[in-house]
């Protein structure tokens, strides 16, 4: 079963928070994120106030299933998984974000909470805006808002894909799909996880995953060691996977090209 975490589950935790916090605010910057990149300058610096810097610890539940949505994160850094949990306590990840989205559109989308839970997999950072705020962009029509929504229909396709991907497609190739996406989100070729969090992403079970992770080592296209995955080789890994790793991507940069092709070093 997905235990949901929040900052009481570690010693000193609160502490540990508020310094990471602190530090934030110093090395990164919303435009890091892709969406706020794509704002127009004006629309962005009358935002910039209210974007509260959130540093995403490895683990962490950012919305549990059901809980209320009072804010958007916009990540700038790190990678967090939309997860949904049967009642027999199997899992399985619909949908990722990385600096190129936000978790919690269900602040904005009038259903204010999902049945489902958003988890850190990859330690990293966001900037969060209050509810009320982003439902008066949608409110004015400004430019977030069409930003969020172009978003919102490449995360249905994402959705969409993965489920196909999960019902038709070898352990092998979900694997590497799902690598492929997640080093995407990334900025470096390695990836720090365990076989047990793999399987709960995928679905399947912990020996299944690690036998597939062998395959792929076996053929040199990725080295794992103690929890540790690193891709050697990018091309035939992805020749290696189905066609949903590209179909997916293809998808949110036909409807994502301002963003991903935006200056974020403002």
């Amino acid at each position: 079963m997905l235990r949901q975490h929040s900052f009481r589950d570690y010693p000193e935790a609160r502490f540990a928070f508020m310094q990471s916090r602190r530090a934030a605010s110093s090395q990164h910057t919303p435009r890091q994120n892709h969406i706020l990149a794509a704002l127009p300058l004006a629309d962005y610096e009358r935002l910039l106030p209210a974007l509260e810097p959130i540093p995403l610890p490895l683990g962490w539940t950012v919305y549990g299933a059901g809980t209320l949505e009072k804010h958007l994160y916009f990540l700038t850094e790190g990678l967090v998984s939309r997860l949904y949990e049967t009642e027999s306590g199997a899992t399985a990840e619909f949908a990722a974000a990385g600096s190129e989205g936000a978790i919690g559109i269900a602040s904005f989308l009038g259903g204010e909470s999902t049945p489902n839970s958003a988890m850190v997999v990859s330690a990293g950072y966001a900037y969060r805006l209050a509810a009320n705020l982003v439902k008066k962009e949608f409110d004015h029509d400004r430019e977030l808002s069409h930003l969020l929504l172009h978003y919102v229909q490449a995360l249905i396709s994402q959705t969409a894909q993965i489920a196909a991907c999960n019902r038709h497609h070898t352990l092998d190739q979900q694997l590497c799909r799902w690598l492929l996406s997640s080093l995407d989100r990334l900025p470096s070729t390695e990836l720090t996880i365990t076989h047990e969090l793999i399987a709960e992403m995928l679905g399947v079970r912990r020996e299944g995953v690690t036998e597939a992770i062998g395959r792929l080592q076996q053929a040199r296209l990725i080295h794992h060691n103690r929890g540790h995955i690193t891709v050697l080789d990018r091309l035939r890994l992805e020749a290696r996977a189905c066609g949903c790793y590209a179909a997916i991507k293809r998808e949110y940069d036909r409807l994502l090209p301002e963003y991903r092709q935006a200056e974020v070093a403002r």
